[in-house]
């Protein structure tokens, strides 16, 4: 007799796995296989954890605090949270509007959780970072994708904005400086953006600020409260210290916003893990609270990394992109090589066959730019080694010059 198995929640079924993770676990299969596979997936910093980082947790270990924590992180996480709130943007958030969790991800998600019902719409500016539109979906949620052109500077525009809300929206999300794109608003768009937002009392915004330390323009970087104080109960900033500070793996991260949606978040976390790790708690204080100058040394790293990088690509006939504000990151336009045909005698036709391409004939593994909401490009990471990249770019090169075009 054959076992039946009850059917999985529509939550789970109505989402995708994560492209980037899926990307990244080919890329270890392929290697498995002695392939030598140039890894351009991955979003986190090649760089280790600063050395005071790590001798706090250290610390944290021989001292016994490797016990349960408040809920929302130790006090002295949430101090120092506030303190980089204070001194980067000039906030002032009490206590009680911090949500401390494992990793900005987590963050995000248990926001959605918390205040979306089915039916509800979350507009997604597209590109967008590849989990966005499932977090929505998992929870119930309607992700309203609104194409943010290369012509915008893969922005929206504040009469994008105000098309798509509708009575059901919940949240806009607004990551600066973005995933892939690595565009960020400038104090201008955001007042722009505000002034919409301000009409539209029932449309809250999650900014997600990830990489707001890493970026290439000169002046400080704002957030959206800092231009419309008005708006301070409606927004929910998240951050962590994953891409700052070279600490994916240590899985914290934060919120700041209004109460009710913090206890909410809190009340959530209290149900599904309790609360984040004391040791890597510990970590995070030390690297908000501790010398910076680990940040100053790694932005200017993947300063030149992307100047070189954006240079190496556009000198790529078929190909080009724009450089990036910040994050570490280059989305680079490949339609040019739509129509053309592989040496084997593939044509090209979208994104993702053109990633397929690269990773088949020269062995660059590279993220297809409709995972983003945005045919025709595709995403590489500049977080890792000058020659890692070099080789990247000889053999996309390589790759590119082996096309041939169409006949019509």
């Amino acid at each position: 007799m054959t076992a039946t198995h009850p059917g999985l929640a529509q939550r789970v079924t109505r989402i995708q796995p994560s492209p980037s993770t899926a990307a990244a676990q080919r890329v270890r299969e392929l290697r498995a296989t002695g392939a030598r596979i140039v890894d351009l997936t991955v979003g986190e910093p090649d760089f280790d954890t600063p050395e005071h980082v790590k001798t706090a947790a250290v610390e944290a270990i021989r001292r016994g605090d490797t016990k349960y924590t408040p809920v929302n992180g130790t006090p002295e996480l949430r101090r120092a949270i506030a303190a980089k709130l204070a001194r980067r943007h000039g906030l002032a958030v009490p206590d009680a509007h911090i949500a401390v969790g494992g990793g900005a991800k987590q963050v995000i998600f248990l926001a959605l959780m918390a205040t979306v019902n089915r039916g509800d719409e979350v507009i997604v500016p597209a590109p967008y970072w590849v989990s966005y539109p499932d977090m929505v979906l998992a929870n119930d949620g309607t992700p309203v994708v609104v194409a943010c052109p290369a012509e915008q500077g893969f922005k929206l525009t504040a009469g994008a904005l105000r098309a798509a809300i509708t009575s059901r929206t919940r949240w806009l999300v607004l990551n600066t400086p973005g995933n892939p794109t690595g565009a960020s608003y400038t104090a201008a768009e955001l007042g722009e953006l505000a002034e919409v937002l301000l009409d539209h009392p029932h449309v809250r915004v999650l900014t997600d600020e990830i990489y707001d330390e890493i970026r290439y323009e000169p002046g400080t970087a704002r957030t959206l409260v800092q231009v419309e104080p008005r708006l301070t109960d409606r927004v929910l900033i998240t951050n962590g210290v994953s891409k700052t500070y070279a600490m994916t793996g240590w899985r914290i991260g934060y919120g700041a916003g209004a109460p009710d949606v913090v206890a909410a978040i809190n009340k959530l976390q209290s149900q599904i893990s309790s609360c984040p790790s004391s040791i890597s708690q510990a970590a995070a204080v030390a690297a908000l609270d501790g010398p910076q100058d680990f940040v100053d040394e790694t932005v200017a790293a993947y300063r030149a990394r992307r100047d070189e990088t954006v240079k190496l690509i556009d000198d790529v006939p078929l190909l080009s992109c724009t450089p990036p504000d910040g994050g570490f990151y280059l989305f680079v336009d490949c339609a040019g090589t739509f129509g053309h045909r592989t040496p084997e005698g593939t044509t090209i036709r979208t994104d993702a066959d053109f990633a397929r391409y690269l990773l088949e004939a020269e062995q660059v593994a590279v993220i297809h730019g409709e995972a983003y909401g945005s045919p025709g490009y595709f995403r590489i990471s500049f977080a890792t080694a000058d020659a890692v990249l070099a080789e990247a770019c000889t053999r996309i090169a390589r790759a590119c010059a082996a096309l041939t075009q169409e006949p019509s």
